[in-house]
């Protein structure tokens, strides 16, 4: 039903998340990040307010690890859930319920952390972790080509419909939240040009947003 990734920039203290699925509006359920705390994702039967609280946790002082351990420990249908966190250091924690459907997988890297579930092969989120820790360049590219790795990878059972990315910096909203809700081809294709197209504007908004005397009135690259 799901594939996705959460990850932290070293360089920039960035952190992202990216997810697809071959349901509707995946992002808007299951993708979550908190600038200077971490990123959060929860899917298979997906309960979003478990990313919230995961960054609740997180902003308590809980590593990645505890976080996906506390929330999978207490919350309610828990067996449902599939979890993955990073923080600010440390390694990306993971939980797969027992009754998530199958074929389920997991992967960690040194700044990231994938998971999966209803995948065509259980390597998809391996090879999503190598994708993102072998590109270089911002984040959110390298989220989106950790989402193609996983696509060929496999990707799931099913055609994915939906995918999106989230990443955030030093602001108390995302830099970056871009979604492809709904596509009849590859949403995924469709959120790494939507991305080109923000990428290079972004700085813009920024402006707009924190120096509006300063910013430019145009919207061009």
């Amino acid at each position: 039903m799901t594939f996705s990734i959460v990850a932290r920039c070293a360089s920039s203290g960035m952190f992202g998340a990216a997810v697809s699925s071959s349901s509707p509006a995946v992002a808007a359920r299951c993708a979550f990040a908190r600038s200077g705390i971490g990123a959060f994702v929860t899917q298979n039967f997906t309960d979003p307010s478990l990313g919230q609280r995961g960054l609740e946790l997180m902003q308590r002082g809980a590593t990645a690890a505890q976080a996906i351990d506390i929330v999978s420990a207490t919350a309610e249908y828990s067996s449902y859930r599939q979890l993955a966190a990073i923080g600010p250091e440390g390694a990306g924690g993971t939980f797969t319920g027992t009754q998530c459907m199958p074929t389920t997988a997991f992967a960690t890297g040194i700044h990231s952390a994938a998971v999966g579930n209803l995948l065509a092969s259980d390597r998809v989120p391996a090879a999503m972790v190598a994708a993102f820790e072998a590109a270089s360049g911002h984040i959110g590219g390298r989220l989106v080509a950790a989402m193609h790795a996983g696509l060929d990878a496999g990707g799931e059972t099913d055609n994915v419909r939906s995918a999106g990315l989230v990443v955030v910096h030093n602001l108390p909203w995302a830099i970056a939240d871009l979604r492809v809700d709904w596509s009849e081809t590859c949403p995924i294709q469709a959120l790494d040009d939507l991305w080109k197209v923000w990428e290079p504007r972004m700085p813009i908004y920024l402006e707009r947003a924190l120096r509006p005397a300063e910013a430019p009135v145009k919207d061009v690259v």
